[in-house]
């Protein structure tokens, strides 16, 4: 499962800057935004715009957050479909997952519950029963919670090159770094950086989730898929996405005006 790299901005790129009484030009830096298409056994499965890099992680962070797989150990295989095309990852399964899931993947024309929305109740009602509650009752400290919130900034290199990403940050019980990843899609970042986690069989250490954006289902629900306990975000969470944590418990806390948090659900965890 080697990863290859591939640029990710476009540097330089010549554009008008006007202040006040004048205009010239001056460089700047533009973020790339490519599809990469997953294969499940060879078969289309989802196409995703996101930040060229992390092809490999990204793909096993999104099939851990579609319920493809539950654990490394369900892929034969997890690769470039061309040595030379980072824009195309197959999952290959073994048979035995391959049976387990033989319904959803017969799914056609199906909205991809991680990356396109909801259609309707059902699909909510489908979500609910499709992840279990975690059972995760760590305490943290609220204020070195905060400061990971803090974090933010500094690990986002794109960010500053190109004001243009999204971050995603996962940390252990000791508020050590276990990844981090950018990417112009929300989703996408989160999906890089628990698969990062996730290849490295280290899942299970993962206890808090620092956003750079705002707390939809779709990132509720990626986190309850890797049983991370705690989310805390730079905006709000929507009505559907504190539901959802609510019932999943999972803790929801946002930055607020000043210095402080605010905790949406799951209060008992951040503790002083």
């Amino acid at each position: 499962m080697s990863q290859m790299s591939t640029p990710n901005t476009l540097p330089d790129y010549p554009v008008t800057y006007w202040h006040k009484t004048s205009r010239e030009t001056v460089p700047r830096d533009l973020i790339l935004e490519e599809p990469l298409s997953i294969r499940v056994q060879g078969k289309p499965y989802s196409v995703v715009l996101r930040t060229p890099g992390d092809e490999l992680p990204h793909v096993a962070g999104f099939s851990l957050a579609e319920g493809i797989i539950d654990s490394i150990d369900d892929y034969t295989s997890l690769a470039f479909c061309d040595g030379e095309d980072t824009n195309v990852v197959t999952i290959t399964l073994k048979p035995s997952r391959l049976k387990k899931i033989s319904r959803h993947l017969d799914r056609r024309g199906f909205i991809s519950q991680t990356s396109c929305g909801l259609c309707g109740k059902e699909l909510v009602n489908e979500l609910y029963q499709f992840i279990n509650p975690l059972t995760n009752n760590v305490k943290l400290d609220i204020h070195r919670a905060y400061q990971c919130l803090k974090k933010l900034t500094e690990l986002q290199p794109l960010r500053k090159s190109t004001r243009a990403t999204h971050a995603a940050v996962l940390f252990n019980s000791e508020f050590d770094i276990l990844s981090s990843a950018e990417d112009v899609g929300r989703h996408n970042a989160l999906d890089k950086a628990i698969g990062k986690v996730f290849l490295k069989r280290q899942l299970d250490r993962a206890t808090l989730l620092a956003l750079s954006s705002r707390i939809s289902y779709e990132l509720v629900q990626k986190a309850a898929r890797a049983c991370i306990p705690v989310i805390i975000a730079a905006s709000r969470p929507t009505a559907l996405a504190l539901d959802m944590a609510t019932k999943l418990n999972i803790t929801l806390a946002t930055q607020s005006k000043g210095e402080g948090l605010y905790i949406f659900c799951g209060e008992e965890r951040l503790i002083t």
